[in-house]
């Protein structure tokens, strides 16, 4: 499988997480040091792997549990240089989690999108001094439901 950009392999690994029922993120990148033009790049699930040591303090009151499972599943992409087309050259499919169900997917850290025009609204109503709270809620009754926004609350603080 072939594809333009790397932005363009992302946006299918992406689509095809939403519908199986996962998130993903951007792992590890090539990157050509004389021009600075990445030549590689791998999407993995957003459960591979665990959280480094570091980012639990003992003291924390009321630790956040974790959410990563070491899960193997990535798709790894390499720029074909005659070509100029990022390529496919590895995939691993299998998940050691269980998938998120369907009417739950747009609520997945990856499928998290703000639209240019609601990207507006939450400044215009900050500018005018309405609190992020407050312009998510009216946005999320314009759409008919805060689960149809297509991004959480916290996501829109940081527009600000």
């Amino acid at each position: 499988m072939e594809f333009e950009t790397e932005q363009l392999a992302y946006e299918f690994y992406n689509m095809y997480g939403r519908r199986m029922g996962f998130s993903i993120r951007n792992d590890t990148f090539g990157k050509n040091r004389r021009t600075g033009e990445i030549t590689s790049r791998i999407f993995v699930c957003s459960k591979e792997g665990f959280r480094r040591k570091d980012k639990r303090d003992v003291l924390t009151r009321n630790p956040r549990l974790e959410t990563r499972t070491d899960c193997g599943a990535q798709m790894s992409i390499k720029l074909d240089r005659k070509k100029n087309k990022f390529y496919v050259y590895h995939f691993v499919e299998m998940h050691n989690h269980p998938f998120v169900r369907q009417e739950c997917t747009h609520m997945l850290p990856s499928q998290w999108k703000i639209s240019a025009s609601q990207a507006i609204e939450v400044n215009l109503a900050e500018e005018s001094g309405i609190s992020l709270k407050a312009s998510y809620e009216l946005l999320g009754r314009r759409v008919g439901g805060r689960e149809s926004l297509g991004y959480k609350k916290a996501r829109s603080k940081e527009l600000s």
